[in-house]
């Protein structure tokens, strides 16, 4: 019988190293590493050009750090965005507010392969704003 319990207990602690270097911990949080090369506007802050790391810590919720996550810049409240087809690099969509307009404004945020994305909620008059300029889905080259 302990022969059996211990020959059970190594498979299992077996299975689990097998099945440890597959699982991604930026999938379960959906880490992106995002660099931009002009300043950008997201709900209550814009920030500058530059890399950062946008995070999901918990659904509806999106933090972005500092290049090296050290510092949380942003903690934002977003809803579910869906899009048809997955893609296998990041996409974002901005406000399109005419080649004058800075900064560009995120409206979306997909994850690599994900149907499912965050779409960041602004005030009622930054909406109705949005509403009216025209929206470009950028790829990006991860």
């Amino acid at each position: 019988m302990n022969h059996r319990k211990m020959v059970l207990s190594l498979g299992l602690a077996l299975a689990f190293l097998i099945m440890l270097p597959v699982s991604r911990a930026s999938e379960v949080d959906q880490a992106s590493r995002l660099t931009f090369n002009h300043s950008l506007h997201v709900p209550g802050r814009v920030l500058p050009a530059g890399t950062y790391w946008f995070v999901v810590p918990t659904p509806g919720i999106v933090q972005i750090f500092t290049s090296d996550r050290s510092v949380v810049l942003a903690t934002l409240q977003a809803i579910t965005a869906e899009r048809p087809e997955p893609s296998g690099k990041t996409e974002i969509t901005f406000a399109n507010q005419g080649e004058m307009q800075q900064p560009a404004t995120i409206v979306t945020w997909f994850y690599p392969g994900r149907t499912i994305g965050h779409e960041f909620i602004y005030s009622k008059q930054e909406n109705a704003e949005l509403a009216r300029n025209r929206q470009q889905t950028v790829v990006s080259g991860n």
